[in-house]
C-alpha cells in the first residue's frame, strides 16, 4: 500500500452575501483552513486582515464578496477578497508603497487597510472594472484586493 503524501499548496475559495454575519463567517474559515494546514503562525494575522478585508466589502458595498485563501509552493499564503465596485480605495489605488493614514485616535472605522499594510508582507489590487466578465471566474466586476504573509522559504512543520 502506497503512502499519500499531502500537498504543500492548497485554495479554498468562499462567496459570503451581503450580511453583517460575513466577517464572522470569514474568521471561522480562515482558522478552519489554517489550523487544518497546521500554519498556526500565520493563523492572528492572517485572521485579522481577512476579516478587515471582507468588513470593508460589507461596509462599502451592496452585494456579497468572496474570500480566497491560496498556499503558494514557496510557503507564503495569499488572501484575496473580491467585491463588485470597481472602485479601489487609497492607498491600494496608487503605486505600491504609498500608504494609508492611521485614523485619528477615537475614530469608529478607517484603520483596516493601514493594518493590511503593517501586517502583510505585501499587498495590492486591482480593478476589474464595472462591467461583466471582470476576468475572476465567478466574480465579475468589481476589484480584488490582496495580500500575502509568511516569508518564502521551506514551509515550518507542523
Amino acid at each position: 500500500m502506497g503512502t499519500v503524501s499531502l500537498s504543500d499548496t492548497w485554495v479554498y475559495a468562499l462567496r459570503l452575501p451581503h450580511d453583517p454575519r460575513a466577517a464572522r463567517v470569514a474568521r471561522m474559515t480562515v482558522r478552519a483552513a489554517l489550523d487544518g494546514h497546521g500554519r498556526h503562525e500565520l493563523l492572528d494575522t492572517v485572521e485579522l486582515l481577512a476579516c478587515e478585508l471582507v468588513t470593508n466589502a460589507y461596509r462599502h458595498t451592496g452585494g456579497p464578496c468572496s474570500l480566497r485563501l491560496t498556499a503558494l509552493d514557496d510557503g507564503r499564503l495569499r488572501v484575496g477578497v473580491w467585491d463588485g465596485d470597481p472602485r479601489v480605495p487609497a492607498p491600494f489605488a496608487g503605486p505600491h508603497g504609498g500608504r494609508a493614514v492611521p485614523a485619528p485616535p477615537g475614530a469608529v472605522g478607517g484603520r483596516g487597510l493601514h493594518l493590511v499594510q503593517e501586517y502583510a508582507d505585501s499587498w495590492g489590487a486591482w480593478s476589474l472594472g464595472d462591467g461583466e466578465g471582470g476576468g475572476l471566474p465567478g466574480c465579475g466586476a468589481g476589484k480584488l484586493l490582496w495580500f500575502e504573509t509568511g516569508s518564502p522559504g521551506p514551509r515550518p512543520t507542523a
